[in-house]
């Protein structure tokens, strides 16, 4: 499958035994400016602010909420289909790091993203920057995998998709974990530049649709931030 998100340029639940957590509190900081933590978003539908690929993504994605924290769950049931969020006025000079947290739920069956039939994943954040409205953006795509090692790099959409493994194993399945990387150091190795690009936004992506199953996996508190 062609990991691109087009539309961002254009522009239920699975309930499994003892996952009853929120999504962990994440501390005020004034080193990072919030880009969604859905706070703001009705609970059981796709959040407004966000951009679906296509129409499937509204039922795939909704907001749901635990112990009064809100957050987006990812239902995929033979489907690979991302949501973006446009974050406008994105200075990676200053603010070069992207946080979240994510969980995994339920693991697509087979999945191997090293291979083009089995290249579905339980979680993916994608950072986008402009390209080609025929190509789609160039994208820096972070996982979360079942088999694959962690920091295996790997690559889709003939190279514009750049993919860094950031978690393996089912461990930590029905966990919430914090995220924080660098995408502007991430995208001039991967891409070996020297440039400083202009992000158009986020995206995400749970997938099931090459290995023909089912994946969750929720999303929470997405920011950029200096350090």
């Amino acid at each position: 499958m062609r990991h691109f998100v087009i539309g961002v340029l254009l522009l239920l639940a699975v309930a499994l035994p003892g996952m009853l957590l929120a999504p962990p509190v994440v501390p005020a900081d004034d080193d990072c400016k919030l880009i969604d933590d859905f706070s703001r978003a009705t609970v059981g539908e796709f959040p407004s602010a966000w951009t679906p690929r296509k129409d499937s993504a509204r039922d795939v994605y909704t907001v749901q909420e635990e112990g009064g924290k809100r957050f987006l769950r990812a239902v995929s049931e033979g489907l690979g289909v991302q949501a973006a969020r446009e974050v406008k006025g994105w200075d990676l000079t200053a603010y070069p790091m992207l946080a979240w947290s994510w969980r995994p739920r339920e693991f697509p069956k087979g999945a191997d993203e090293r291979h083009s039939s089995t290249n579905d994943s339980v979680l993916a954040v994608y950072m986008l920057v402009h390209y080609s409205r025929i190509a789609g953006p160039k994208a820096v795509k972070y996982i979360w995998s079942e088999k694959v090692p962690v920091g295996t790099r790997l690559e889709s959409n003939f190279g514009l998709t750049q993919v860094r493994v950031l978690r393996s194993s089912i461990g930590g399945r029905g966990e919430w974990q914090q995220e924080k990387v660098n995408v502007l150091e991430d995208y001039r190795k991967y891409f070996d530049t020297k440039e400083t690009p202009t992000p158009i936004g986020i995206a995400v992506l749970t997938d099931s649709d090459d290995t023909k199953s089912s994946a969750a996996g929720d999303y929470a508190d997405f920011k950029i931030c200096r350090k």
